[in-house]
């Protein structure tokens, strides 16, 4: 997928950028899914953790579980977006196991991102792990 626009040539689908991003975070491949990301990417992960690059979610990410993969649902484009400028939410569950192995799945997340020029510059994320690990240490039920 190209992910420079020339001129003249119209800017990549912004949906199929998100897409194409999560694949390479889950591999993970930080370093090539920073090719889908502006160089000063607004990065906001669970917990409103401020965030600079792909490579710090992944880091975050290695330390909480003992490994992680989404379950794409859907990848929803927000109407009236232009190519200067298009929001995108990637919708749908977590599975994987926690640092002591045990296994988990279901685990709903919502990814909103902005897509400008075809380059990622905005990325929220949310999950229900911190409830889920607040369950799981006896401070919370389901």
């Amino acid at each position: 997928m190209e992910t420079s626009v020339s001129q003249g040539s119209p800017a990549p689908d912004p949906a199929a950028v998100v897409d194409e991003f999560l694949r390479l975070v889950m591999i993970p491949d930080p370093q090539s899914a920073s090719r889908f990301t502006a160089p000063d990417i607004r990065i906001r992960f669970t917990g409103n953790r401020p965030m600079k690059a792909p490579g710090d979610t992944s880091a975050f990410n290695a330390k909480r579980y003992a490994w992680v993969k989404k379950k794409i649902e859907r990848t929803e484009t927000v109407a009236g977006g232009t190519p200067e400028e298009t929001v995108v939410y990637s919708l749908g569950t977590l599975y994987g196991a926690w640092p002591d192995g045990t296994a988990f799945e279901g685990n709903r997340y919502v990814d909103r991102y902005v897509v400008r020029h075809g380059l990622i510059v905005q990325m929220d994320v949310w999950n229900d792990s911190a409830e889920w690990l607040l369950v799981r240490a006896g401070l919370a039920v389901l």
